[in-house]
């Protein structure tokens, strides 16, 4: 098996050139690449598409197509390409101009490469790797958020961004509710490899770890405060306390983080301002009229319960979203007149589309991804967690249309669960009277 930095003078570029000739070596590139789509994916939209297509390249030179076929027709890679497969079909009985239809079914391509993803990392040793690297992207991008708090004239978003652009605290790239994301997700996951350190008595990497969390964690609540982070990291954290706690550290863990957050509330102003803009969201848009975070939502969902009335089947077709808001805009002021093509909420998203079908495709997926990480291990727990977090930032956005939240999902899922299927073939093969063992 080649590795890279086994022998002096060994670089990326020259493991690249050998892998013409080394089998292993095709395949460490492609691990290569994955690993560069995780440490630019908190960074750059445009770094990842390039680092994407690198990796489709790749991969194209390792494919057996026989175990490619048969893994395609596992339900956890063929529902993702249903899903997709909905969303193309849907053009056919959409009424929206064509370039509306095919903005529609884009964002949503990305669920042909999850099959891919864990097609190859079935096979592949290192898919800790990839974590291991988008765990260190975030923790860099934790101190450049710090250094854009401190002065926001540092942030890189205003010498990138096309057009006029206000320096936000703490965002150094990208937005708030991504880099929430990113971080909540980091923070939450490192929990499972803190108790099994623990548990080991390797109390150095526990506390490595657990600073690790901590300084995500530290950003989210004093930095940069997201109100989906905040929602979705208790029942993140409730998630693991039950799955891997005994009953009475579960519940000791969950009154600490209860007092911890009590202290935190007490000393951060970003957190309680957070909080009471929920309220403040709410009188802005039922009272006056006016649009705001968490009103608007509501008004874009009212509106979706409509249209969803109209076409409960098969929906209004693939990127509808916008002409029916549109419509329901005419002779409305304030925050009804609103125009949107996403009514923040997976789930609506999906119905106003696709109707009942569409709903049926995304939970069908969901679900059986969740199935798929029911196991014990590391990969198992961050896969559950993607999904979970998912679930739940998705109602109150579309996250997997999203370019951000969408990959990350897709990233996830496809590497922990070619993992963890590649775990559990290994595991079938070593029981007594199964065949072949290891």
């Amino acid at each position: 098996m080649t590795e890279v930095g086994k022998e002096p003078g060994v670089s990326w570029l020259s493991v690249i050139w050998s892998a013409r000739h080394d089998p292993d070596a095709r395949i460490l590139n492609v691990d290569l690449l994955a690993v560069l789509v995780a440490i630019l994916l908190p960074w750059s939209t445009s770094g990842v598409s390039i680092a994407l297509t690198l990796w489709l390249i790749a991969l194209a030179f390792t494919v057996e197509p026989r175990a490619l076929a048969h893994s395609l027709t596992r339900p956890a890679c063929a529902l993702p390409i249903a899903f997709f497969a909905l969303a193309l079909l849907g053009v056919l009985w959409s009424d929206a101009p064509w370039s509306a239809r095919l903005h529609g079914v884009s964002p949503l391509a990305k669920f042909l490469a999850l099959p891919l993803i864990i097609y190859h990392f079935e096979r592949s040793p290192r898919g800790l790797w990839v974590f291991v690297g988008f765990l260190m992207s975030c923790a860099l991008l934790a101190a450049m958020s710090c250094v854009a708090a401190l002065d926001p004239g540092l942030s890189a978003k205003l010498y990138l961004s096309r057009g006029p652009y206000f320096p936000v605290n703490g965002v150094f790239v990208k937005n708030y509710i991504d880099q929430g994301q990113e971080f909540t997700l980091c923070a939450v996951a490192l929990a499972y490899p803190i108790a099994t350190s623990l548990r080991e008595k390797k109390t150095g990497q526990a506390l490595l770890l657990t600073a690790a969390a901590l300084w995500l964690v530290a950003n989210m609540l004093f930095v940069v405060v997201s109100r989906t982070a905040l929602v979705t990291m208790p029942i993140m954290l409730a998630v693991f306390a039950l799955l891997h706690l005994r009953r009475r550290s579960a519940v000791a863990t969950l009154v600490v983080a209860a007092l911890i957050a009590a202290a935190v509330w007490s000393t951060s102003p970003s957190l309680r301002a957070t909080f009471d803009k929920f309220l403040a969201d709410y009188q802005q848009t039922e009272v006056r009229n006016n649009p705001s975070g968490m009103g608007s939502r509501l008004e874009y969902w009212r509106k979706s319960l409509r249209f969803i009335a109209d076409a409960p089947l098969i929906g209004h077709g693939t990127g509808s979203t916008r002409g029916l808001f549109e419509r329901a805009a005419v002779g409305q002021t304030g925050v009804r007149a609103e125009i949107v093509g996403d009514p923040h909420n997976q789930t609506l998203n999906a119905a106003v589309q696709w109707g009942a079908l569409g709903v049926v495709a995304l939970y069908a997926m969901w679900f059986v991804h969740l199935r798929l990480f029911r196991g014990e291990g590391l990969a198992a727990w961050i896969g559950l967690l993607v999904v979970v977090q998912n679930i739940f930032t998705s109602l109150l956005n579309s996250h997997l249309s999203d370019f951000n939240e969408g990959w990350l999902y897709v990233l996830g899922v496809g590497i922990a669960g070619g993992m963890t299927l590649g775990g559990k073939e290994i595991a079938s093969r070593a029981l007594p009277g199964t065949g072949d063992r290891l």
